[in-house]
């Protein structure tokens, strides 16, 4: 995957063009929670939502 991608959709698809936090640890929590965010959006992309939870499961 290309790097930028992220980035790019994060900014431009979303709308997050600057930080509402200040101060290096809430701009990096600020940060990892859209990423992870985005990434929670792909996987529900790509397996869909009942095979995520499936997968979520303990086993």
């Amino acid at each position: 995957m290309i790097v930028e991608h992220p980035f790019g959709t994060i900014k431009r698809s979303w709308g997050y063009s600057y930080f509402l936090t200040r101060g290096l640890e809430s701009v990096r929590t600020e940060t990892c929670l859209a990423f992870l965010a985005y990434n929670i959006k792909r996987v529900i992309n790509i397996l869909g939502v009942e095979e995520m939870i499936k997968r979520l499961q303990p086993a």
